[in-house]
């Protein structure tokens, strides 16, 4: 019988080219992609080390992208220091796909379109590994966040609401 061939995403070909770690995760998904809390629990993942990446637009018409854990909410105002910016706003979704060539659910910092300012949230340096999408709904890459870090050329800082 032969063997399925497993799905490569355009993040996991990025991570094998620069020769980064990862591991594939993938899970089911309906007619709409699910919440990251539901992708976490479906992987059997910590929700605090699961990431969700967001892209917003600053008040100078710049383009950022923010990883944050996926129970949290991005703090704009934190967010937009963390960027040198006046202000941020969350990208409509529409305009999301045509920015980064990613679908709303399946956002990574890894392999957009074009290379954006990057935000982790601090907490992502707790974890020995974090996930973050592969870049398709219903895949997820688990890497070091150092490793991680260093490929987008991230920078760290406090950009939730504190709950």
């Amino acid at each position: 019988m032969a063997k399925q061939k497993e799905e490569k995403t355009n993040v996991m070909r990025v991570l094998d080219q620069k020769k980064v770690p990862y591991t594939a995760h993938s899970y089911p998904v309906g007619d709409a992609a699910p919440d990251g809390v539901t992708v976490a629990r479906l992987l059997g993942q910590d929700p605090a080390a699961v990431f969700k990446t967001l892209v917003a637009k600053g008040a100078s018409g710049g383009h950022y992208v923010f990883d944050i854990p996926v129970e949290a909410a991005l703090d704009l105002k934190k967010a937009a220091k963390a960027v040198g910016e006046k202000s941020v706003a969350m990208l409509p979704a529409k305009e999301l796909l045509p920015l980064t060539g990613y679908v709303h659910g399946g956002c990574s910092p890894v392999g957009m379109k074009k290379r954006f300012p990057t935000v982790f949230h601090q907490s992502c340096l707790d974890h020995g590994t974090i996930c973050v999408s592969a870049g398709k709904v219903g895949f997820q890459v688990e890497l070091k966040p150092a490793d991680l870090i260093a490929l987008v050329g991230a920078a760290t800082a406090d950009i939730i609401v504190e709950g």
